[in-house]
């Protein structure tokens, strides 16, 4: 899968050890921000973090669980890509410049498959859950079908930004580039939620049919038993 990628220097504060963020878009379609360069300040070396969540999840100290939410599939893909983005930060530091980047030639769209669980919460107005495969090298997890004024509508993973205005807004940390790619993904992923929600409805009923026609027959007399 081809991709181009932007990089930025970043002037942490003393003690934090972000070096810089990358930004990647696979083909011309598909935009990946806040993956985070790091260092390990024990080893001396620098490593690449994609962006994460807060989970609910705990682990046995109690301490909040972060998981990614995207991330490479294959190591293959993982090595190939994560190289790219060191090797392009230290051309960065080696030029001087503050922001750095490098573009793919011949850049097309690529090719996806997605994937949808229906999700019912009480009080929640999400309706799906869904993931976004590239090429089985690359997936995109926490897309959400939400539940909107008038109709369902695909919504991408987002963090909170806090403007100069003192006011707070999501801001996505994934997203498509272009209005034609948005338009495929988003039909691929109501489709596939369509879907996967008449398959769960349609196995409802055929359960509770089951059921009924089980508690039914519990009930008819047993034939073989002799009248008295």
């Amino acid at each position: 899968m081809k991709y181009s990628i932007k990089v930025n220097e970043v002037r942490a504060k003393d003690g934090s050890n972000i070096k810089g963020f990358a930004t990647v878009v696979f083909g011309d379609s598909f935009k990946i921000t806040n993956i985070a360069i790091l260092e390990n300040k024990e080893k001396g070396e620098l490593f690449v973090s994609m962006p994460r969540y807060r989970s609910n999840e705990r682990d046995e100290k109690n301490s909040v669980i972060y998981k990614d939410v995207c991330n490479p599939i294959t190591s293959e893909f993982r090595k190939e890509l994560y190289d790219d983005i060191l090797s392009l930060y230290a051309e960065m530091e080696q030029s001087g410049k503050t922001e750095v980047s490098r573009d793919a030639e011949n850049a097309q769209e690529p090719e996806f498959r997605v994937a949808v669980t229906p999700f019912e919460r009480e009080n929640s107005n999400i309706r799906g859950l869904a993931r976004i495969y590239f090429e089985d090298c690359f997936v995109v997890s926490n897309v959400s079908i939400i539940q909107g004024k008038e109709k369902e509508f695909v919504a991408m993973p987002s963090y909170m930004v806090k403007q100069n205005s003192g006011k707070s807004q999501y801001q996505d940390v994934c997203f498509p580039v272009t209005k034609e790619f948005r338009e495929k993904l988003y039909d691929a992923l109501m489709d596939c939620y369509q879907q996967e929600r008449d398959k769960a409805m349609n196995q409802g009923m055929e359960q509770a049919t089951s059921q009924s026609m089980e508690r039914a027959e519990s009930r008819q007399p047993d034939r073989n038993l002799p009248f008295r």
